[in-house]
């Protein structure tokens, strides 16, 4: 794992990165054990460096990851003119350890901000009398959460990945870590959400730092999203009735200003979490998919998955022509756009990136009645999604309610309708695959013909019927870099 990263470094990105500036920090000299001595002593210090953990989130290429993570390997994406080898190679299920989409340091680069404040924020409380116990157990609960959260991607990614729960504070710290199980990785997750659900507020006063910043119901969504992982179904159905019963969220009306609304504008009624972008950091989606310059929206995605009513060109699912991308050419409009007939310039590339909103609470629970054999409940969540987006008749399934493969189906379809390039769709795909030990391997085979290049696609699924090539390899470098690591099996 490669975080040889010096303590004192990484507090020093903590607060550059961070809204709030301690220039008496930032002329302190790089030694070990300085930090503890002249930083933790203020609940400012301390609130500049849970501003550091939600900036780290922002560091690149971390949100571009999470992006190629949960979209190269589903069926929405095509190659552009600019694609990268190493992007390529994973469309084509042609994944080596020397691929830098298996790069994860960015990742535990922003573990190791949340675990420096976990380390050492409790100690603010001895020097700064003004700090209440209640005030710093909610920023260490938004650290923890921020954690969970960023393991949760790592073990959907990677399976078995190192666990580390103590900051790099020290030159002398044992950096060489074994790999954790899958399972071992995600019980740390729910231990740490849980905790984190105790402390962190339910609101900070105002709608930005409502969306932009870790609370209890952020916390939940992430639960029911590892209860949906781990087939607990009731969990994940008791994480989402606290949104759903809080009465604090709302789908954001499908007329002419949604899309505006949600992607443009940000925050929305309907948001749970989202990473804030601004004009002083821009995102890496403009560049990403103008021009083709990367990605297009694979052919199926507006045949298949939105349709066309050719009858009325003005009938369209709200989600699809001119807001998740433009059928005319395949280009993602989503981060681009400000509404259907104007979109962003360069300059201008703040589209947040969504963790949750409000329909994904709606779905994952109905994911989860599905499984429980409730049928007809997840079909109900389902029109009321379809409903609001204006869904077309040619999209719909008939589906009976006890045909649980069936509504998955539904689900998944409707699934990729409403997250379209979210970074969601082979997370999906691999939750509802890989139950009652690969039941339906088939939601992953059927990728192989709509992304790959005719010439991988006999070897793609051979691969893919290898559940261990559902995750990614341990990054070379790492493993030469700390010889605790085992690769991977499938690519040892």
């Amino acid at each position: 794992m490669n975080i040889k990263i010096k303590f004192y470094t990484v507090l020093l990105l903590l607060v550059t990165l961070s809204s709030t500036s301690c220039n008496k920090y930032l002329s302190l000299e790089p030694q070990d054990g300085i930090i503890r001595q002249n930083f933790w002593k203020t609940k400012e210090q301390l609130k500049a460096a849970v501003n550091g953990c939600y900036a780290g989130m922002l560091a690149d290429p971390l949100v571009e990851n999470l992006f190629l993570w949960g979209e190269l390997r589903g069926d929405m994406l095509a190659a552009g003119v600019g694609v990268r080898n190493a992007e390529l190679n994973v469309i084509n299920v042609n994944i080596s350890s020397t691929n830098t989409i298996a790069d994860w340091s960015i990742i535990y680069k922003a573990i190791n901000n949340c675990n420096t404040v976990l380390d050492f924020g409790p100690e603010v409380l001895k020097y700064d009398n003004t700090l209440t116990q209640a005030t710093l157990n909610g920023y260490l609960g938004e650290a923890m959460a921020l954690r969970g959260l960023l393991y949760f991607y790592l073990a959907r990614s990677f399976g078995d990945v190192p666990l580390k729960l103590k900051s790099t504070s020290s030159d002398d710290d044992n950096l060489e870590i074994a790999k954790s199980t899958q399972q071992q990785v995600f019980d740390q997750i729910i231990a740490d959400l849980k905790q984190a659900e105790q402390f962190v507020a339910t609101s900070y006063g105002n709608r930005n730092d409502d969306k932009g910043r870790i609370t209890r119901y952020t916390v939940n969504a992430i639960l029911a999203d590892v209860y949906l992982w781990l087939d607990k179904y009731d969990d994940c159905i008791k994480a989402c009735d606290y949104i759903i019963n809080s009465n604090q969220f709302t789908l954001v009306p499908g007329d002419n200003n949604w899309y505006s609304t949600v992607y443009f504008q940000g925050n929305s009624n309907e948001s749970l979490f989202e990473l804030q972008f601004n004009q002083n950091k821009l995102n890496p989606f403009y560049n990403m998919f103008i021009n083709f310059k990367r990605f297009r929206a694979a052919l199926k995605v507006a045949a298949e998955v939105y349709t066309q009513d050719f009858f009325d060109i003005t009938n369209i699912d709200i989600r699809g022509n001119d807001a998740s991308l433009k059928f005319n050419d395949g280009t993602i409009y989503k981060y681009q756009g400000i509404n259907a007939n104007s979109s962003r310039t360069p300059a201008a590339s703040f589209a947040h990136w969504f963790v949750y909103r409000y329909p994904d609470v709606l779905l994952m629970k109905a994911e989860a009645l599905n499984q429980q054999g409730n049928g007809q409940a997840a079909l109900n969540a389902i029109e009321v999604i379809r409903t609001r987006a204006n869904a077309l008749p040619s999209s719909a399934m008939v589906v009976d309610p006890t045909d649980r493969n069936g509504v998955t189906d539904y689900l998944l379809a409707e699934r990729a309708r409403e997250f379209a390039f979210e970074g969601k769709r082979w997370y999906d795909l691999l939750r509802n695959a890989r139950r009652n030990n690969y039941e339906r391997l088939d939601l992953i085979l059927n990728v192989v013909p709509t992304t790959a290049a005719d010439e991988y696609q006999q070897a793609a699924i051979v691969k893919l019927r290898d559940k261990r090539s559902h995750y990614f390899p341990i990054f070379l470098y790492e493993l030469q870099t700390n010889k605790a690591l085992v690769q991977n099996p499938f690519y040892q």
